[in-house]
């Protein structure tokens, strides 16, 4: 049986399946009993006239634990101005450690809200989730899941409230909202292969040591007019190769289907239209590059969701769509538990059979290219250019009006991604101490195990000649995005040094460390700056063994 749903019932007709929402522009109000509901967020206290401070949501949180709720409250880790991030863990029985929820033998599902900090809804609907499942006497998914909720990652970002009208310039309110970037000014959803934001290092260790089978990213769209409460995707890195046909094929369809029947929401592929056109001629999703956290946590191995709210809908009803799409995920998750753990396991298996074997591992894809797989109808809102200054609503330009009205129209759907190149599996990677300081460090960040040969060791070794290297022209996240072309050559016998650092791809993670360490990944190392200092060498520093070696390996100091 399910928790009470606050969100159940919402005006625009959203709770008629029959009746599917309009995306009119008139206000939402909020219905629910909320002096049924303690304690109650900050939004909800203020009529969703007001998102949650960094010391709301951990009032908040206190207050679930005073009221009795059986929860585990930890810090993820401290953000560059000193702020813990909190996390709660909530399941029956209640664990406190990675440990014990393993024990339990059930998925573990990680839910972040607020990496964008000026898109407030998730932070909102995260915590009104917990709440109503914890004080549920009731059977629900907290006894087939443990869940761990991150309700505001970017804590620095958040407390830099200003009007929506410079923060979130297309989002229709809350008035007062936080900023994109972190603290350092860094955006933490382009953050997650160079790991250089402190919010970053702590979400890698929360991965590493939790190991979720389930990571949801809740998010707030921008600037398309369409005709959907929320839009979600998966990874869309076509390395994901585990969880990827499962998530986007049988997960996510049956949630679309929940979200209509059960909440009268529309909710589609993410997309948006492309803005040089001006009309809504292609629906466009976004990167496949593993930067952004739903791309990379596919390439763990493990499902991945990214949820988007539709940013010109009212915030009470953005808080709605959220709240019940992440509240369909947790179910359907529970429901399906075996499926979703032996996926994870699966993944780690197939992985590490692989590169222990590289004889029998398919080509991994480590550069990838938008493909056109379909053609359909698409909902687009219909919105009217009035020719005046007059700003009629927040979150429009001035002189855009909106009219309610929806309508189909069929355009090409560029929704997935396919291999642009892809290279055999070697048994390991190596390269030499000097360097790797580095690499090593970022390497065993992501969980990536790195070896040490310990006496010299005969293998056939396959090197990568570099003919051309290019760095982009504009910085991005204050690095100059670097591109090796060249090629690898035939491997040949050679003997490994003592000291010789050496990543073998028999482990779960074989594949993302592939994706870092391949000079021609679109999104590794080299991408990043961390072999620069071998940037102009004819020889590229990592080599590849491509056959097992008998070797003797300890842990890197």
């Amino acid at each position: 049986m399910r928790p009470r749903l606050v969100f159940l019932l919402l005006a625009l007709g959203c709770a008629q399946a029959a009746t599917p929402p309009s995306t009119a522009p008139s206000r939402s109000r909020y219905p629910g009993n909320l002096a049924a509901a303690r304690p109650l967020t900050h939004a909800e206290r203020t009529n969703f006239t007001e998102t949650s401070r960094y010391s709301d949501v951990v009032q908040f949180v206190d207050s679930l634990r005073l009221l009795g709720a059986k929860i585990h409250i930890g810090s993820i880790g401290k953000t560059s101005e000193g702020r813990d991030i909190p996390f709660i863990v909530a399941s029956r029985p209640l664990v406190e450690t990675p440990q014990e929820a393993k024990r339990l033998q059930r998925p573990i599902v990680y839910v972040q809200a607020n990496i964008h900090a000026g898109e407030v809804e998730g932070k909102e609907a995260l915590q009104s989730i917990l709440r109503d499942l914890l004080f549920d006497d009731h059977t629900n998914v907290l006894d087939s899941v443990v869940l761990i909720a991150v309700p505001i990652y970017n804590a620095d970002g958040n407390e830099r409230f200003a009007p929506q009208e410079r923060n979130r310039t297309e989002q229709n309110g809350p008035p007062l909202v936080g900023t994109r970037a972190n603290a350092q000014g860094l955006d933490l959803n382009r953050d997650y292969i160079k790991a250089e934001a402190p919010e970053t290092v702590a979400s890698l260790r929360m991965f590493r040591t939790w190991d979720p089978d389930v990571f949801v990213d809740l998010h707030t769209t921008d600037g398309s007019y369409h005709g959907y409460a929320l839009t979600y995707a998966a990874t869309l890195n076509p390395a994901a190769r585990f969880t990827l046909p499962y998530t986007r094929d049988t997960m996510l369809v049956e949630l679309r289907q929940r979200m209509l029947e059960r909440h009268g929401f529309l909710v589609f592929d993410y997309g948006n239209f492309p803005r040089e056109q001006g009309a809504p001629t292609a629906w466009e999703t976004y990167d496949s590059r593993p930067r952004f956290g739903t791309n990379y946590y596919g390439l763990r191995g493990r499902i991945s969701v990214l949820s988007e709210a539709y940013s010109h809908d009212p915030f009470v009803r953005r808080v709605a769509s959220t709240y019940d799409f992440v509240s369909e995920l947790l179910s359907y998750v529970a429901s399906n538990a075996d499926d979703i753990t032996d996926l994870s396991r699966q993944a780690d298996t197939r992985t590490t059979g692989w590169g222990n074997d590289p004889r029998s591992a398919p080509t991994i894809p480590i550069r990838s290219t938008i493909a056109s797989v379909r053609s359909g109808p698409v909902r687009v809102e219909e919105i009217l250019q009035m020719g005046d200054t007059v700003r009629y609503e927040a979150g429009l330009r001035r002189g855009i009006k909106r009219t309610g009205g929806v309508r189909s129209v069929d355009m090409p759907i560029y929704d997935r991604f396919a291999p642009a190149l892809s290279v055999p599996m070697p048994y390991a990677y190596a390269f030499a101490r000097d360097v790797g300081d580095s690499a090593v460090q970022r390497l065993v960040m992501h969980g990536i195990i790195v070896e040490e040969l310990s006496q010299p060791a005969d293998a056939n070794v396959a090197s990568f000649t570099v003919d051309s290297t290019s760095t982009a022209a504009q910085p991005f996240q204050r690095h100059l995005e670097r591109h090796i072309t060249g090629s690898w050559g035939t491997p040949s016998p050679r003997t490994l040094p003592v000291g010789t650092l050496v990543v073998r791809t028999g482990q779960p993670l074989g594949i993302l460390a592939m994706y870092l360490l391949e000079p021609s990944s679109d999104d590794g190392f080299v991408d990043w700056n961390v072999l620069d200092p071998w940037a102009n060498a004819r020889t590229f520093p990592v080599v590849r063994i491509m056959q097992p070696v008998q070797a003797r390996l300890r842990p890197t100091p």
